[in-house]
């Protein structure tokens, strides 16, 4: 069992690892969807079905209905909600943040969309004033799911252009479910850690009894500390308090910049409200048409590749690889590095907190979102091959979000699995998935053993999403941008979205690492920057 990175919004220099802010494992849980609520709402699109899928694939299971949709028509004009739609946010000092002039306030929205009567919950929202005179709002995403919107404030500064932040006040929120959100509460601290540590050789006996312990466990720690909020933490009832939060800003129309899982839920909001639907940025795209299981196995492939041109950059720097020989030879070496970690941890000067090799492929799939971080993971890894784990674990505890108290700065290890279990359905058939988890293992050898089963057996909740395409018709143009390289979300699902939304221009970085806006050296920052400030729409197909 292993428990690869979850990598949110992690400090300089560590910031740019998270800018998609998946977790390097999106889908260990579960898997995806979409059809949303009344046909008007939704263009005539038509949903897939858990019965309906393509010949020759597995049926997935069968799933529930989110509350946010089905809805008898636009909540922004249903006097039933007009106590949402006409709220002001009241602006005052954030806690907990490190982001010069940063503002912090709250909205109210309902727990269950289709039915407001049944009690609100406080969703956390984050201000950066313009740096100049305002034109409008800019809402962001960072990922996940489970990253906090208000914590990656502390990040904008570096991922987003001067002329962008001058004129637009940027805008950050915890979705519902995580962090100051109403944030479900599932293991203590300790128990985090313990959960995160825990290793046996993947793919082996022990190991899937070990995370059938852990499933089982979490899960019901999840539903004993936050099982009233647990069937409400879907992508499309966060997509509706998004519209709520574009009312209280004032704003006639949401311009969005939405990281990795942050496309899924600006390409979920779009589906629900094209109308409103400003500017768009979505990098890093989920593909929602797709299972779980091919999400899994799209990962397993993008990370093996992603780890193939780690070692191969560092067979080829002038000094400081701890690898020798040929990338296959390279690979070899990193597998019976991690074997010997599972057998016997490292020492990291904790001796409550050895290095285990759970947390050791935590620490090297998280350097794979982003290549200028190559260079440091180098030396991690040849400290630790070398028998010290203390700067590998350190990389694991930023990805965790892991404070050096021992506390954890958010929930985002539970809240991934809490929306992911509802968003998406995995395959019923459980003698396919045990295949498909052999195949992937054989095929991936470093990543695939991590990425088998399904995570979400036990959770409490039933999914509510089945996978389909996503037009949002009437709503763009929209920009979706990918990157060649990327290992969480792979450059082939951007190109699928922006495929399927009705006006949508794909933007493509040639590089590694994960997402692009914010570090390709200047070409994407220009064309987003571009349509952001004056409305000119990108070039579709433009490579840079």
């Amino acid at each position: 069992m292993t428990h690869p990175a979850r990598a949110h919004r992690l400090p300089t220099p560590l910031a740019r690892l998270a800018a998609g802010a998946a977790a390097a494992l999106l889908l260990v849980a579960g898997c995806t969807g979409g059809e949303p609520g009344t046909e008007e709402e939704r263009g005539g699109a038509e949903g897939s079905g858990a019965a309906a899928t393509q010949e020759g694939t597995p049926a997935l299971e069968e799933t529930g209905t989110s509350a946010a949709v089905d809805l008898p028509g636009d909540p922004a004009e249903d006097p039933a909600y007009a106590q949402y739609y006409e709220q002001s946010i009241v602006w005052g000092p954030c806690e907990d943040l490190d982001a010069d002039g940063a503002e912090c306030g709250t909205i109210t929205v309902p727990l269950a969309w289709n039915d407001p009567a049944a009690g609100d919950i406080e969703i956390a929202v984050g201000r950066l004033p313009a740096g100049g005179e305002a034109t409008g709002s800019l809402v962001t995403n960072p990922g996940g799911p489970g990253g906090s919107g208000v914590n990656f404030l502390e990040s904008v500064p570096t991922l987003i252009s001067d002329d962008v932040r001058a004129a637009y006040d940027v805008i950050g929120f915890d979705p519902r479910g995580v962090n100051r959100s109403a944030g479900i509460e599932c293991l203590s601290d300790e128990e985090t850690d313990e959960y995160l540590a825990a290793t046996a050789e993947p793919g082996s006996a022990e190991a899937d009894q070990l995370s059938e312990e852990w499933a089982v466990r979490v899960a019901e720690a999840c539903e004993a500390h936050s099982g009233d909020v647990l069937p409400y933490l879907d992508t499309y009832s966060a997509a509706r308090d998004m519209d709520v939060l574009r009312a209280a800003l004032g704003e006639d129309q949401l311009d969005y910049l939405g990281y990795s899982y942050g496309t899924y839920l600006g390409a979920s909001y779009a589906e629900l409200h094209p109308q409103r639907v400003g500017s768009f940025v979505l990098d890093g795209a989920l593909d929602p048409s797709i299972s779980m299981n091919e999400f899994s196995a799209g990962q397993a492939e993008g990370f093996e590749r992603a780890i193939e041109a780690f070692l191969a950059d560092c067979l080829e720097a002038p000094s400081g690889c701890p690898f020798k020989g040929s990338e296959e030879e390279a690979k070899q070496q990193l597998l019976s590095f991690f074997a010997s970690v599972d057998e016997q941890p490292l020492g990291t000067g904790d001796p409550d907190r050895p290095l285990t090799g759970a947390m050791a492929r935590s620490a090297v799939i998280t350097l794979l979102y982003e290549d200028g971080l190559w260079e440091f993971g180098r030396q991690a890894l040849a400290d630790g091959m070398e028998g010290s784990g203390t700067q590998l674990q350190y990389i694991a505890d930023l990805s965790s979000e892991r404070r050096s108290d021992g506390s954890y700065r958010t929930n985002s290890t539970f809240a991934i699995t809490a929306v992911n279990c509802l968003d998406h359905p995995g395959v019923a058939d459980e003698a396919w998935v045990e295949q498909e988890t052999e195949r992937l293992a054989q095929e991936y050898p470093t990543v695939g053993p991590l990425l088998g089963g399904d995570g979400c057996a036990h959770w409490p909740v039933e999914p509510l999403r089945d996978p389909a395409p996503i037009a949002a018709e009437g709503a763009g143009p929209i920009v979706v941008i990918g990157t060649t390289g990327d290992p969480a979300t792979p450059y082939r699902w951007s190109q699928s979205l922006a495929e399927q939304l009705d006006d949508a221009v794909l933007l493509t970085f040639d590089g590694n690492g994960h997402t692009a806006y914010g570090r390709s050296g200047g070409c994407i920052e220009e064309q987003v920057d571009a349509y952001l400030l004056e409305g000119t729409v990108p070039e579709d197909g433009l490579t840079c």
